[in-house]
């Protein structure tokens, strides 16, 4: 009658004859707790027919409706107000006092037990790196994790830097892992963001390194040999060299302030010198000109010297023909499109692992109340294995909320990947419009370096073209130099 008066429906009903106050004895109120703790809960309400009811002991009511508030239950009895005696009061606020200022400084507590130990050479994140596993050694009375190598995975880290310090690009790397078979770190296929993150992290070296995100301002924790080393640290440093390199960059216009556009990207293949712009004594005519010519006389190198504003053209259209295509933009931004859903379906992945675990130390937290309140056990007896399962708690909320922000900034650069159609189609026109400092500017983001042979110029750009593009997936283009752009009279004359 209560329940329908007030509006209440039923689902379940547990009832137990014994008048006893242990829960051993109240197998249905132990199933109702445990019904309680599920991540689905048949219930958002229990009905009860007075408090005592519930359990006689009152810091063990306290404990269990402190629990069952947690995850969204109330306690109501039919035939009693709430306990607002000041006793009660008191102990519901003290209980909720210490919750509150044990989850403040909890995270800090962990935070600094995990900077201690990471210091020892431990390793404290919850995430191992590929071509390593984590084993768990002796540490006085406790076991703490270090990492050692994991066959057969160290193998192929290796070979990724060894391929990275042989010249091949995260991409040529990823493709040639994924020819083979070889599963990514998660099972999947090699992307290049996975390829180049392991290239860029300091723990192959071994070296440990931990608290760089630290918000406290604190400097990050760093071990040297704190594990076997997969590269030396001179190979790691050649390959970040490597990769910063090929990066392709925007250059400020300040930087760019040659009144040539090509000036610093064209070298002479023949002596491996420079090509420089220069006026020939009519200033008439500019010219792109070996700097062993101009230093030597021009019988120091057979390259010929290249018409500037013919030569220039030539690039444009390059770059116009083989990048700025219509084609090439929707592979683009299909590439960009699949290479971030597959990193957001990873860090979804991430997330959902951390979520499963919150969840089972949350049950793990929960029975151990139960076993309290079933047994001749107090509460002082679970705390060492309450306190280990609150600790691990904390660190699985700080990966969690770390893997949500990863999981934004991955939808950001999502959202950000429309946006390259309409900037490629707009830099076409900026070629042929722009002031020459800003189209040289965008020139150097999209081309490395031109290396010039006495027939032909051979285009190295930043950045991999689409399969079905002109240049077949390649980052290199082959100009012929026509007799207009060759200029055959030795440099001075014109």
């Amino acid at each position: 009658d209560f329940a329908e008066r007030n509006g209440y429906r039923v689902v379940r009903e547990y009832i137990d004859e014994a008048e006893s106050g242990r829960v051993a004895d109240r197998p249905q109120f132990r199933q109702m707790l445990d019904e309680a703790a599920q991540a689905e809960s048949p219930f958002q309400e229990i009905l009860v027919w007075k408090f005592s009811r519930f359990t006689r002991k009152r810091e063990h009511a306290v404990a269990f409706k402190s629990m069952l508030r947690r995850r969204g239950i109330r306690v109501t009895s039919i035939t009693e107000h709430a306990d607002d005696s000041p006793t009660g009061k008191l102990m519901e606020a003290i209980i909720e006092s210490v919750d509150e200022f044990y989850s403040e400084n909890l995270a800090q507590e962990v935070k600094r037990g995990m900077r201690e130990a990471a210091s020892r050479g431990f390793w404290v994140s919850p995430y191992v790196p590929y071509g390593y596993r984590r084993v768990h050694v002796q540490d006085g009375p406790k076991k703490r994790p270090r990492l050692e190598l994991n066959p057969p995975a160290d193998a192929v880290a290796r070979r990724i830097f060894a391929m990275a310090l042989a010249g091949d690009s995260v991409l040529e790397i990823a493709k040639e892992l994924n020819a083979e078979g070889i599963p990514s770190p998660r099972g999947k296929k090699w992307l290049r963001t996975t390829i180049h993150k392991m290239l860029v992290n300091e723990s192959y070296t071994g070296t440990l390194v931990w608290g760089l995100t630290d918000k406290s301002g604190a400097p990050p924790v760093r071990v040297e040999q704190a594990f076997p080393a997969i590269v030396s640290r001179e190979e790691f440093e050649r390959v970040g060299q490597s990769l910063q390199s090929r990066a392709p960059e925007r250059v400020h216009p300040r930087q760019a302030a040659s009144r040539y556009l090509l000036s610093g990207l064209v070298r002479c293949e023949l002596c491996r010198k420079a090509l420089t712009a220069a006026e020939a004594k009519s200033g008439k005519y500019s010219y792109y000109v070996c700097q062993s010519i101009l230093n030597g006389g021009s019988k120091s190198c057979e390259t010929p010297r290249l018409n500037a504003g013919r030569f220039e053209r030539l690039i444009i259209e390059q770059i116009r023909a083989h990048i700025l295509t219509e084609s090439n933009i929707r592979e683009l931004v299909k590439l960009v499109d699949e290479e971030m859903d597959g990193v957001a379906r990873e860090e979804r992945k991430r997330l959902e692992t951390i979520e499963a675990e919150q969840e089972e130390v949350r049950r793990k937290m929960d029975r151990l109340w139960h076993i309290v309140e079933s047994s001749d056990m107090e509460v002082n007896d679970i705390l060492p294995r309450l306190r280990v399962h609150q600790e691990r708690q904390a660190q699985l909320d700080q990966a969690a909320d770390q893997a949500r922000l990863a999981l934004t900034e991955r939808r950001e650069l999502l959202d950000s990947a429309d946006m390259v159609a309409k900037f490629a189609e707009e830099m076409g026109e900026f070629l042929q419009t722009s002031e020459v400092t800003e189209a040289k500017s965008f020139i150097h983001s999209f081309v490395k370096r031109i290396a010039v042979h006495p027939g032909r110029a051979v285009i190295h750009y930043t950045i991999p073209t689409p399969q079905d593009s002109p240049l077949r997936g390649g980052d290199v283009a082959d100009v012929e130099l026509s007799e207009g752009v060759r200029s055959t009279v030795p440099f001075g004359r014109a």
